[in-house]
C-alpha cells in the first residue's frame, strides 16, 4: 500500500482527493490547519479507517512536518494547502503570503531533508506534487489559452502568492534536485465546495431566496473543471508525470459567470421550484465589480492529454447537474458549515477565486 502525505486534505479539492485516494487503496496522512475553509465533516466517512490518519497542523511547522515524514515514510507529498479566495486576499493579503509562500517554503525544506535521507531506490521513486492555479498567468483577451510556457502575470494578492509558491517549487528542483511536479488548474466545482465560491454561493443564496450577486456585467469567462476530473488528473501526473514539469489541468468548459448562474437557477427551478412560482433568475443582481478582476481564463491542457493520456470525463452540463443535486441532498453538510465560522449573510458578493 502506497502512503501519501496530503496537505490541505480537509479543504475542497484536497478533501475530494483524499476520499478518492483512500477508496483506491492509498494510505493517506492528512495534514490540515483547519482554517475557516477546512471541514472535517467532509472526511466523516473515513472516521475509524486505518488508511486515513488526520493531523491538525500547519505546513509551515517544520518540526511537525519532519516528524510526520519520519514516522510515516510517505512515497509522495501532495500540497493542496493554500489560502485561495481572491476577495479575502484583497481584504487581507498577509495571510496569503504566510500560508502560500512562507508555509510552502517550510514544507519544501522539510520534504527536501526527508528526501535526501531516503535510500536510493525510495529517493528515486519519491515525488512532491504542488497543486496550483491558472490565475498565476493573469488574464486573457477574447482569444487564446494559457499554456505551460505562458509568462506569469498574477493580478491579485492571491495569485501573486501562488505564483511565488510555484517559483519556490521550481527552484527546489533546480537547486536541490527535489523531484517535483506542478499542476495549474482552472476553476474547480463539485461536492464539498465551501460556500463562499461562486457555484455553492449561488446555490445557497438561491435556496434561501436571497439576491444572487454577480460582479459587473457577469461576462467574465472561466474554464470550469469538475473536481473529480481534477483529482484524476493529479493522480495521473503523480504516476506518470516527468519530474520537474508543469501540467495545466482544464475542463474544456469555458463559461461566462452569468451563464453559470443562469444554469444553476434553471436546475433549481426544475428540482425545487420557488413556492411563489417565480424563476430564480429573477434573484440575479448585478453588483460593482471587484478591484483588478481578471476578465478571462482558459486552459490549454493538451500537454497533459498528449503526454499522459488524461482528459476530463465530465461535461459542464453533467458536472453542474451532479453538483446541484449533491448540495440539495446534503443540506446537513451545508448547515454544518454555515453553523461554524462561516455565516451566509457575511459572504458579501461572492466570486470564484
Amino acid at each position: 500500500m502506497s502512503t501519501w502525505l496530503v496537505t490541505g486534505g480537509a479543504g475542497f479539492i484536497g478533501g475530494n482527493f483524499v476520499l478518492e485516494a483512500v477508496a483506491k487503496g492509498v494510505r493517506i496522512v492528512n495534514l490540515d490547519a483547519l482554517t475557516y475553509a477546512g471541514n472535517l465533516q467532509t472526511l466523516a466517512g473515513l472516521q475509524g479507517n486505518p488508511a486515513h490518519v488526520f493531523v491538525e497542523g500547519d505546513i509551515g511547522d517544520r518540526a511537525l512536518v519532519a516528524r510526520l515524514l519520519a514516522e510515516h515514510q510517505p512515497d509522495a507529498v501532495l500540497n493542496f494547502a493554500a489560502e485561495s479566495h481572491v476577495d479575502r486576499s484583497i481584504d487581507g493579503p498577509a495571510a496569503f503570503i504566510q500560508t502560500n509562500v512562507v508555509g510552502t517554503l517550510g514544507l519544501l525544506e522539510a520534504v527536501r531533508d526527508y528526501w535526501k535521507a531516503l535510500p536510493p531506490d525510495k529517493a528515486e521513486a519519491f515525488r512532491f506534487l504542488h497543486v496550483s492555479t491558472d490565475e498565476v498567468y493573469g488574464t486573457l483577451g477574447e482569444t487564446g489559452k494559457f499554456t505551460e510556457t505562458t509568462a506569469y502575470a498574477p493580478n491579485s494578492p492571491y495569485s501573486a502568492s501562488k505564483a511565488a509558491s510555484d517559483h519556490l517549487v521550481r527552484a527546489f528542483h533546480h537547486t536541490y534536485g527535489l523531484p517535483v511536479l506542478t499542476t495549474n488548474c482552472s476553476n474547480n466545482y463539485g461536492p464539498y465546495h465551501f460556500p463562499e465560491k461562486l457555484i455553492p454561493l449561488v446555490i445557497a443564496k438561491a435556496l434561501a431566496g436571497e439576491p444572487l450577486p454577480v460582479y459587473g456585467d457577469g461576462r467574465q469567462v472561466r474554464d470550469w473543471l469538475f473536481v473529480a476530473d481534477h483529482c484524476e488528473a493529479i493522480r495521473t501526473v503523480l504516476a506518470k508525470g516527468r519530474v520537474g514539469e508543469t501540467y495545466n489541468v482544464g475542463g474544456n468548459a469555458e463559461k461566462q459567470n452569468i451563464e453559470v448562474v443562469q444554469a444553476i437557477c434553471a436546475l433549481l427551478d426544475d428540482r425545487r421550484p420557488r413556492a411563489d412560482g417565480k424563476l430564480r433568475s429573477s434573484q440575479i443582481t448585478h453588483v460593482a465589480d471587484r478591484p483588478g478582476h481578471d476578465r478571462r481564463y482558459a486552459i490549454d491542457a493538451s500537454k497533459l492529454k498528449n503526454e499522459l493520456g488524461w482528459e476530463p470525463r465530465h461535461s459542464f452540463e453533467e458536472g453542474i447537474a451532479f453538483t446541484v443535486d449533491w448540495f440539495l441532498a446534503n443540506q446537513a453538510w451545508v448547515k454544518g458549515v454555515l453553523d461554524g465560522s462561516y455565516r451566509l449573510q457575511r459572504i458579501g458578493t461572492g466570486e470564484v477565486a
